[in-house]
């Protein structure tokens, strides 16, 4: 039996016009700017991880499960705030006062994740 000839030539054309609105992408060589989204991936991942180390370290503050009078505790909390007061300053000024809650780290982070997200087709593009 088979299918009728309109039901072949129907999913031909189909083909054609799935070909003209997503063409294909070429993979174009260029080691040094695939390696330089990777690198810039690797950071955004790692400055995620940091911030998620702020929260859980200020979570443990608050609760005062940790104490900053604890030389070690005080000086990874200012190496910390060194690192993201000045990322996440811009964010505060920014962002409507929403009493004691603070959150710029949540907008950070989910900016991170949109960045990532545009930036992982170029390094396959280009890698």
């Amino acid at each position: 039996m088979g299918l009728p000839q309109n039901a072949v030539l129907s999913g031909q054309r189909m083909l054609g016009y799935q070909r003209e609105i997503f063409p294909t992408r070429r993979k174009v060589r260029h080691p040094m700017l695939g390696g330089l989204f990777n690198a810039l991936i690797y950071l955004m991942q790692v400055l995620q991880t940091v911030i998620l180390v702020w929260f859980i370290l200020s979570l443990l503050i608050s609760f005062n499960v940790v104490n900053l009078h604890n030389q070690f505790v005080a000086a990874i909390w200012r190496g910390l705030n060194a690192i993201l007061d000045p990322i996440l300053n811009p964010i505060r000024r920014i962002m409507p006062n929403t009493g004691g809650i603070d959150f710029s780290p949540m907008v950070l982070i989910i900016g991170l994740m949109v960045i990532v997200k545009f930036m992982e087709p170029l390094v396959y593009r280009y890698g």
